[in-house]
């Protein structure tokens, strides 16, 4: 198992990004949250199996269709076994 926070930063927010995270996370089977930050970034804490998270985290680098990521940053966090996937508001 494998947790990850991930920070996304470009045009992220108001093009469904956050949904768009919430059902890739889903249909991978991964369980965590994603929220908007004030500043304008997409914030994530992921965790599942490594190669599904890899996967998720590729998505995130490109994003839905209207997404536009300038970059995103990739930090190490200790599992906790949690379940199921949320957008957080």
């Amino acid at each position: 198992m494998r947790r990850v926070n991930v920070i996304v930063a470009g045009n992220v927010q108001g093009v469904g990004y956050r949904f768009s995270t919430a059902q890739e996370a889903q249909r991978l089977g991964l369980s965590g949250w994603v929220r908007n930050l004030h500043d304008g970034r997409v914030e994530a804490e992921i965790e599942g199996r490594e190669t599904e998270v890899d996967a998720l985290l590729a998505w995130m680098a490109e994003g839905p269709q209207f997404a536009e990521v300038a970059s995103s940053r990739v930090s190490e966090r200790t599992p906790k076994g949690t379940e199921g996937f949320r957008v957080v508001r």
